[in-house]
C-alpha cells in the first residue's frame, strides 16, 4: 500500500469512526473499509452479541474526496454506494 507524501488519501467519518483510505485499494477493500461494521468481528467493542454495531445515527456518515463531501449510505448494496466506491477507487488509483 502506498503511503508516500504524494499517495492518494481519502478521509471519512462513518458510524462514529474516523477512517482513512490510502491508495491504491481494490473496490472490495474500499467497500469493506467504508462499511466496516457489516464485516466486523462481533466480539469487537461497540457491537452487540448478535453482531450488529450499536450506533445512534444522530450524525451523517460522510466521506471527503477531492470532489467534495459525500454521504455514505447505510447499505453498501445500493446504486449510490456503488457510485461512491467507483469515485473513491478512481481517486485512489489515478494511474489506471
Amino acid at each position: 500500500m502506498a503511503t508516500g507524501a504524494d499517495s492518494a488519501r481519502i478521509t471519512a467519518k462513518v458510524q462514529g469512526r474516523d477512517i482513512t483510505l490510502d491508495g491504491p485499494l481494490t473496490k472490495d477493500e474500499i467497500r469493506s473499509r467504508i462499511w466496516w461494521w457489516q464485516v466486523a468481528d462481533p466480539r469487537s467493542s461497540g457491537e452487540r452479541e448478535d453482531g450488529r454495531h450499536e450506533y445512534d445515527g444522530s450524525h451523517k456518515d460522510v466521506i471527503m474526496t477531492l470532489g467534495g463531501y459525500y454521504e455514505v449510505s447505510p447499505d453498501p448494496r445500493t446504486p449510490e454506494a456503488d457510485r461512491l466506491v467507483e469515485l473513491v477507487y478512481d481517486e485512489l488509483n489515478p494511474d489506471e
